[in-house]
């Protein structure tokens, strides 16, 4: 646990993590406690891609971006705790439990993600978390997820110029 809760901007989460649009789904990341907890940020807003076929009409935000969202909250939560920027640090999921969705999240929605960790460690590779998104102090979606943090992971042209 640390003293002073920390915050990423967008810069900060490209240099974290490989997503980018049209799946980048974390605007900012704010009051992250280490590796312990921390909160997301996404802004939803008509323009992104995944409205024109869900649903045309009566545009939402799809279930599993809403657990993608937070998983890329808690991959820059651990990033930043870590100190990975520029690492080109990879997560893959692993396993996705108890996802409930309790409310649509459409386009103007603010939503926020609380992240806490359940199991995980520096130098560990296998994380648990458990996770809550809502709109406005409304639950839309919980998850508990276990993921792999790769954070010895190399593009295809660091591995050339080795």
């Amino acid at each position: 646990m640390t003293d002073t809760l920390l915050s990423a901007d967008i810069h900060l989460i490209q240099r974290l993590i490989p997503h980018r649009y049209p799946f980048l789904l974390v605007d900012k990341v704010v009051d992250i406690d280490g590796y312990q907890s921390a909160r997301g940020i996404k802004n939803v807003t008509m323009n992104e891609p995944h409205f024109q076929g869900h649903f045309p009409g009566k545009p939402i935000m799809p279930g599993v971006t809403l657990v993608e969202a937070m998983a890329q909250t808690a991959a820059v939560m651990v990033g930043t705790a870590l100190d990975m920027a520029d690492k080109n640090m990879l997560v893959y999921f692993m396993a996705i439990d108890k996802a409930k969705f309790r409310r649509m999240v459409v386009p103007g929605d603010v939503l926020e993600m609380n992240l806490k960790t359940v199991r995980g460690k520096a130098g560990g590779k296998v994380w648990k978390f458990e996770g809550v998104a809502s709109v406005e102090g409304e639950m839309a979606c919980e998850a508990e997820f276990t993921a792999m943090m790769d954070m010895s992971a190399q593009t295809d042209r660091e591995k050339a110029d080795a």
